[in-house]
């Protein structure tokens, strides 16, 4: 007997997107990533945005390189009447539509999600918005930095004396990733029910939606959590240490029976175990500076493989800090078999699985990052238009 491999679940759909900067992006190329026909809809003049913030990637945007692989680009100019017209064709064998315009902008072109859903049930339509369609935020630009800031992160990421945003932009990542659940969710229903319908991100409600322990501890104890840099504000220790390397090194000790064993095999002190200073949780986050004290003395002696090697042995989390380039090269990531490479206009570039793996199945499907209008002739040619009208919207720069 012959073992099938399963294809990727969702081969056969097609995802029309009108996309730019982050979060959209993000939730089509997971889309694109399980087997998806992605097309993604590009201005004439540059296309998406997010290809000029940066020549990182051999020449190429970093965003854009991870956002945009295994898409088609069509350039269009959605905004002039031929080229909205080729939209509406497109929408016809279309299962997904995400679009992520400035707010009210996709309404005007009647492609907001509630317009395309009634005129296409099986369609499963996405607007992704900073604030919501309603309310008084609803027309503020809503970049992730802002929308970091608007939910509370970055006043509780950062030191006691600075707020800082986080160094990844999460309120765009958050609400990508919940317009791609949201489409795979609406998919299912539309495997039940025979219709689709309207999926509302924002990138303010995901985040917040992370935002759960500090909000729910502010609302209930009446006081946010601390900022408190590496440490936890809850727990101790939890915090970093240096190691006689110029390394790092973080653990966590999470109940008071990790605290016993942190004390007897790897500060050599056991009686600090059973001391009424540092026996609870409680009293070792009373006394944090004396807490970490002992470890960074500890662990001060020993480089960061030893002090790893020692926190492991003893049953501690533990971790090495580490920068970048080194999460580049991480043994577990190697390991594992993580890397593969991507196709692009500069050539390869190494890039990670998708963190979704489907044992018995294909492998997700990595394609190209394409090139600005690549893949233009062919779109328009499967919707039935002549070379001579191709090439009538190339002159009149209604497509590109």
């Amino acid at each position: 007997m012959i073992d099938r491999m399963e294809p990727l679940p969702l081969t056969g759909l097609t995802v029309l997107a009108l996309e730019q900067a982050v979060a959209a992006p993000f939730a089509t190329r997971h889309l694109a990533d399980l087997g998806a026909r992605v097309i993604k809809i590009e201005r004439v003049d540059g296309g998406d945005f997010a290809r000029h913030y940066d020549t990182a990637a051999h020449g190429l945007a970093s965003h854009f390189v991870w956002c945009n692989r295994g898409k088609e680009s069509l350039a269009l100019d959605v905004k002039d009447p031929r080229g909205l017209a080729i939209v509406r064709r497109l929408l016809a064998d279309a299962d997904v539509f995400v679009q992520n315009l400035a707010q009210g902008a996709a309404a005007r072109l009647g492609l907001d999600a509630a317009t395309l859903c009634a005129a296409h049930p099986r369609l499963v339509a996405v607007d992704i918005s900073g604030y919501g369609a309603s309310g008084p935020y609803a027309g503020k630009r809503a970049y992730d930095m802002l929308v970091q800031c608007e939910a509370g992160l970055v006043s509780v990421t950062g030191t006691p004396e600075q707020p800082v945003k986080a160094g990844i932009p999460a309120a765009d990542i958050a609400a990508g990733m919940y317009a791609f659940s949201g489409v795979l969710a609406a998919l299912v229903r539309r495997g039940v029910t025979g219709r689709g319908g309207p999926v509302e991100v924002s990138m303010l409600d995901a985040l917040a939606e992370w935002m759960g322990h500090p909000l729910h501890h502010a609302m209930h104890d009446g006081t946010p959590p601390a900022r408190t840099g590496l440490a936890h504000s809850v727990i101790a220790p939890y915090d970093a240490y240096a190691t006689a390397d110029g390394g790092r090194v973080l653990l966590s000790v999470q109940n008071d029976r990790e605290w016993r064993r942190l004390a007897e095999q790897v500060l050599g002190k056991p009686e600090l175990g059973s001391d009424p200073a540092f026996a609870t949780n409680a009293a070792r986050v009373a006394n944090r500076e004396l807490t970490d004290s002992h470890v960074a003395v500890a662990l001060g002696v020993l480089d960061a493989d030893e002090a790893v090697a020692r926190l492991d042995g003893a049953g501690i989390a533990c971790a090495r800090l580490r920068d970048v380039p080194e999460v580049a090269e991480h043994p577990q990531f190697a390991a594992r078999d993580r890397w593969r490479e991507v196709g692009s206009p500069v050539g390869p570039l190494r890039a990670l699985l998708p963190p979704i793996t489907l044992p018995g199945g294909d492998e997700a499907r990595m394609g190209d990052v394409p090139v600005l209008g690549e893949h233009t002739d062919a779109v328009l040619r499967a919707v039935g238009m002549t070379g001579e009208e191709i090439a009538a919207l190339r002159r009149d720069g209604v497509a590109a």
